[in-house]
């Protein structure tokens, strides 16, 4: 099985363009969010009085130090979407944790014990997805009020279905093997039965949902940020940048092209890696 998934990974860096790109892009975006404060030319709230909604430095009338230009309170705009990396990047970060921890815990329990425990798990997670995610979202910012933590706990609680039915599925698919009814056999309790045994085998696809769910929730917060229920001004979280420039997208359009366009490439990065860890390992799908 190691050896297995050794071959698949080192398909996956060698042979895997989009890979390559996104794992690039995502080592950039990361390498900014965690050196923000020192590659950052301002503090991401100093505000330059004489500099409002000056263009980027390759149109008339932009300011010097200002490379991209300003907002309409004259804060960098450069040093804006590099403190952005680090809340937008550091919010998918903790929505997978999150997510990744409910989810395989319920999955791994319904799946394991069955009977009336996995009738009660799986029907309460079948009423969160029966609720648009957004909404769900929306509902739970407003029972605990806009912040940047709980923008991770309610896109977190959006995210958990997934991972849950994922897990399930394949413990279901694992606790009809051999190795599982020796383990029984032996006397092995719940612990080493679920968690040291049949969950190791359910990795690949939790991996593939991880991946993914990195660019869920930097789009999901980014939502919410645009909606004014994310992080809260004075950060310079992409969504709620986003929301600030709203207003001046004909007159300073670069203040809404920019956060977006971040965005963009850090959820298109998530994706090729997601989509070519799950062509990786799974022996269907590998070239």
């Amino acid at each position: 099985m190691i050896s297995i998934r050794k071959n698949a990974f080192g398909s996956f860096l060698k042979l895997n363009r989009g890979a390559q790109l996104g794992l690039v892009i995502v080592f950039i975006f990361t390498f900014i969010g965690i050196f923000s404060p020192l590659i950052a030319p301002f503090r991401f709230d100093q505000i330059f009085s004489e500099a409002l909604k000056s263009p980027a430095f390759w149109q008339e009338g932009a300011k010097a130090g200002h490379w991209l230009g300003t907002d309409d309170l004259g804060r960098d705009l450069l040093t804006r979407l590099i403190f952005g990396a680090r809340i937008s990047m550091g919010i998918g970060f903790f929505v997978v944790l999150f997510s990744l921890f409910w989810g395989v815990l319920l999955g791994l329990v319904a799946g394991s014990l069955g009977g009336w425990v996995d009738q009660v798990l799986s029907r309460f997670i079948d009423i969160l997805m029966a609720l648009p995610s957004m909404l769900m979202a929306i509902v739970v910012i407003s029972i605990l009020g806009p912040s940047l933590a709980n923008t991770v706990i309610a896109v977190g609680i959006v995210a958990i279905p997934p991972f849950f039915r994922l897990v399930r599925s394949a413990v279901l698919v694992e606790m009809n093997k051999n190795y599982v009814t020796a383990c029984r056999s032996f006397g092995a309790n719940w612990w080493r039965l679920a968690v040291i045994n049949v969950l190791p085998n359910c990795g690949a696809p939790i991996i593939v949902q991880a991946s993914l769910g990195f660019s869920e929730g930097i789009l999901n917060a980014a939502a919410l940020g645009f909606l004014g229920l994310g992080a809260q001004p004075p950060l310079p979280e992409w969504g709620t940048m986003l929301s600030d420039a709203r207003s001046y997208i004909e007159s300073s359009p670069m203040m809404v092209t920019l956060p977006g366009l971040c965005i963009l490439i850090v959820v298109v990065g998530f994706n090729l890696i997601g989509d070519s860890l799950r062509d990786s390992l799974d022996p269907r799908l590998r070239r």
